[in-house]
């Protein structure tokens, strides 16, 4: 799992096995800043992303949750700015 600050933001990215397969889907979780250390405020719940594909690896997967989260925030930023 990778984990990574992007802005106010932690992200959480993952490549997760699918069962009886050679084949990886990616994960994605968002959390947004919590005034409580010691409580994360998920605004994504994890869950897979690019649903419709399978990856050859791991790493594949991981970039792939990578990339939706980026557009995600800065979809999220764009809205905020209007």
């Amino acid at each position: 799992m990778h984990s990574e600050t992007i802005g106010d933001y932690e992200i959480e990215c993952s490549g997760l096995q699918l069962p009886d397969s050679e084949g990886w889907v990616a994960n994605l979780v968002i959390y947004a800043p919590s005034c409580n250390p010691m409580h994360r405020n998920d605004i994504f719940p994890s869950q897979r992303v690019a649903v419709d594909t399978v990856f050859a690896s791991e790493q594949e997967a991981e970039a792939e949750a990578r990339a939706c989260a980026i557009a995600l925030i800065e979809k999220g930023r764009k809205k905020a700015v209007h």
